[in-house]
């Protein structure tokens, strides 16, 4: 088979047609993956925009559920403790294409929420993605919180904490820990891809976010957007990660 011929496959009673690139080609769909970047393609620009406003949306939501639900639950002994935490962990491998389908369902026009008239847009994926990140961030910070009420226990005791201030102080002193647990949660939602196609639709110019576009573009043989936009979502990744780490780091130097 020649560099950059066409190819075909059989299998499965199923013919599979395909090209295999050159190296010329791979070079320059990196270079003018670069030029995008560079020259702000607009774009480019516009994708990366909404991915970020629909993930930190939806990284936001669910760190203000998520944090005191996971203090709440290491705090608290309660009935059937064990099966939350054990169904919690669990919910952090929730695959995102049945999230899409049952908010995909509950936004429909004959769903409960379809007079809402929310599907296909921005706000549908901040909700799933929402629902993705959710359990990530409340069973990280569980274990926490779980860790720093193990040292801080006696001293909120004797200073007569009710449940609602342990959790206040301990999300406070732990804040900088809990930002992992964010990052994670962030980490999780910016790649996201099964739930945003199915409730947003991936309509240009409304709904297209970067991974939804790589799948795009790389379908449609247009590699330099799809290689830009991938270059900036694991430049973002490994940003959001050395972030996290020199936070906390810092503050592990000054606190102790």
């Amino acid at each position: 088979m020649g560099a950059g011929a066409d190819y075909q496959c059989k299998g499965g009673g199923r013919e599979v047609r395909g090209r295999v690139l050159t190296m010329n080609e791979f070079s320059s769909a990196i270079v003018a993956a670069l030029s995008m970047i560079l020259t702000l393609d607009e774009h480019l620009v516009e994708i990366v925009l909404l991915s970020l406003q629909v993930s930190l949306g939806a990284v936001t939501i669910a760190s203000v559920i998520a944090l005191p639900l996971g203090a709440l639950i290491a705090l608290q002994n309660f009935p059937g403790r064990r099966g939350v935490v054990i169904l919690l962990n669990a919910l952090m491998g929730l695959p995102p294409v049945v999230v899409g389908l049952v908010v995909y369902l509950l936004l429909s026009r004959a769903g409960p929420l379809g007079p809402m008239g929310l599907l296909f847009t921005p706000a549908a994926m901040i909700i799933a993605q929402s629902i993705i990140v959710l359990p990530i961030i409340a069973a990280l910070s569980r274990q926490t919180i779980a860790d720093l009420h193990e040292e801080y226990d006696e001293h909120l005791r004797s200073l007569g904490c009710t449940p609602m201030q342990s959790v206040a102080t301990l999300l406070w002193d732990g804040r900088f820990r809990l930002l992992t647990a964010i990052m994670a949660g962030f980490g999780r939602a910016i790649a996201e891809v099964g739930a945003v196609i199915i409730v947003g639709g991936n309509i240009q110019h409304a709904t297209r976010v970067m991974t939804t576009t790589i799948a795009l573009e790389t379908s449609k043989g247009n590699l330099a957007l799809a290689l830009g936009l991938g270059l900036i979502l694991v430049t973002l990744a490994l940003g959001v990660n050395a972030t996290a780490l020199v936070i906390s780091d810092a503050a592990r130097r000054r606190y102790g």
